[in-house]
């Protein structure tokens, strides 16, 4: 099949891959679109997987208050250069991940944040409301592996399910999105106020 302009320039505004990288991948696919756009996926997140080595000392802080002042955010993410730190797409995705810490409240960076004892409780409650259930030792194991599992996608900012596209996790949204501008980047920190927390 024929690959066109006009099938290179609509398979970029899908994927925002590069003139060349769409025109080999729809060669490679032999003009097939969905397949087309999975091999520019494949080689976008394998590039990412080797910048994710790379040093990333630039960025931005950004902010994001919500509901009229109550709720307030500060997150930090970094890149390797200064001037990817400027670029659009860098810029909206500081943005979207200080609106995902306002909305969804998380309490840790990833899964290894957490403390120990932390989820050594967990574990306890989650068996806790097995004890009833009659089941064999390692059915009830399975069961809070799995509910573990459930408190990351609720407690750890790479685990939370995107607020803008819930089909994908935040780490999801940060690999493609360094797959997009090429470059390692790294959400280092964040912190979230709401009034009034801590007096009751």
């Amino acid at each position: 099949m024929e690959i066109n302009a006009q099938m290179v320039k609509d398979l970029r505004e899908m994927t925002g891959a590069g003139m060349m990288d769409c025109k080999t991948a729809l060669a490679e696919s032999a003009g097939n679109v969905e397949k087309a756009v999975e091999i520019l996926r494949k080689k976008g997140l394998s590039r990412a997987a080797k910048r994710a080595g790379r040093a990333a000392k630039e960025g931005m802080v950004g902010s994001y208050i919500h509901m009229g002042g109550k709720i307030g955010v500060l997150v930090e993410v970094n890149c390797e250069s200064d001037f990817v730190a400027r670029t659009d797409d860098f810029v909206a995705f500081v943005k979207d991940v200080a609106m995902q810490v306002a909305a969804s409240n998380p309490q840790y960076l990833t899964s290894e944040d957490i403390p120990e004892t932390v989820l050594a409780k967990e574990r306890e409650i989650f068996r806790a409301q097995m004890e009833d259930a009659k089941k064999p030792e390692n059915v009830i194991e399975k069961i809070v592996e799995g509910k573990i599992k459930k408190f990351y996608t609720e407690v750890c900012l790479l685990d939370q399910p995107f607020v803008k596209d819930p089909d994908k996790s935040v780490g999801e949204y940060l690999t493609n999105t360094i797959a997009k501008i090429g470059e390692n980047m790294v959400i280092r920190r964040f912190v979230r106020f709401q009034l009034g927390e801590g007096l009751e």
